[in-house]
């Protein structure tokens, strides 16, 4: 049961992974293709300690141990990218990101229990001439009573270490903040086409399901497309036609030519447009081409 549950909490795990590869992270540089790597590795973690055996066979623990460490190591990147963050990404709160931070800490007690469970030495088992040769040939596959009571402290402070460490970063994330004001805005160059960016130079897109009076954006989708938000008029000198739509909860998003505005935390520096022509969340995103 500890083996059939340990497999299916990292298959559980990669197939979130799987789907903000999908929906969020597949374009976002580097952190792209590792998301990609991890959902592979989840999945074929989870096969082998499947397919591996059970826990008197020793490819199985071996299995589950490595399936543990990879749980933990993921859950140790998705801390690091809330909280330093990892090249020039910074993670934001999804529901997605905190279930996927669960099952992970799960995965690895459930796997580190499989590892370590006891299955008793037979005494009566026939040794061959030589002495104790049977016995080390059955280690780690028969693993003594009292050296898993032994392991089982430090792997349970693990698991309550992790479950905290996950608490402060959940608590210590939020969304986040919006995009830009109306003021300031400016443009940019990429591609030969003159394309609207927010104060620091980040470029802005647009939603193909969104209308000129509402935002089809909400949620996890707000969260890695940020809305632009205020009520002010852009910097003078800008062709086109600004105004505001009304968000749900009252907030106010700045539009440009009928499109509500945002930008994309897959961009981690100024001039880049990692968001342009991509289908995620639902719809087509454009970057903003300045026009009258």
């Amino acid at each position: 049961m500890l083996r059939v549950a340990g497999a299916g909490l990292l298959i559980a795990a990669g197939a979130i992974h799987l789907d903000l590869y999908l929906t969020g992270y597949r374009t976002i540089p580097v952190i792209g293709w590792l998301f990609l790597l991890q959902v592979i590795a989840a999945f074929g973690l989870g096969l082998a300690v499947l397919a591996a055996g059970g826990r008197r066979a020793i490819a199985g623990r071996l299995a589950a141990a490595a399936g543990g460490g990879f749980a933990l190591a993921t859950l140790g990147g998705y801390l690091l990218s809330v909280w330093t963050g990892l090249f020039g990404f910074h993670e934001v709160r999804t529901t997605a990101g905190i279930v996927a931070g669960v099952i992970d800490v799960a995965a690895f007690a459930v796997l580190a229990a499989f590892a370590l469970a006891p299955v008793p030495v037979d005494a009566t088992a026939k040794a061959p001439a030589g002495g104790t040769a049977a016995t080390s040939s059955r280690f780690p596959a028969e693993i003594p009573p009292v050296i898993a009571r032994a392991a089982a402290a430090p792997v349970a402070a693990l698991v309550v270490a992790a479950l905290v460490l996950l608490g402060i970063a959940v608590a210590g994330a939020g969304p986040p903040a919006p995009a830009a004001t109306g003021t300031g805005l400016t443009t940019t160059t990429i591609g030969g086409a003159t394309v609207l960016a927010n104060a620091r130079g980040f470029t802005l897109y647009w939603f193909a399901p969104d209308t000129p009076t509402a935002s089809k954006c909400y949620g996890s989708c707000a969260a890695y497309w940020p809305p632009v938000t205020g009520t002010a008029a852009a910097s003078p000198g800008l062709p086109g036609r600004f105004g505001t739509i009304t968000r749900a909860g009252g907030a106010r998003q700045l539009s440009y030519n009928g499109h509500p505005l945002y930008t994309y935390i897959g961009d981690s520096a100024p001039g880049q447009a990692s968001g342009n022509n991509i289908n995620l969340n639902g719809g087509l995103w454009h970057e903003v081409v300045v026009s009258r």
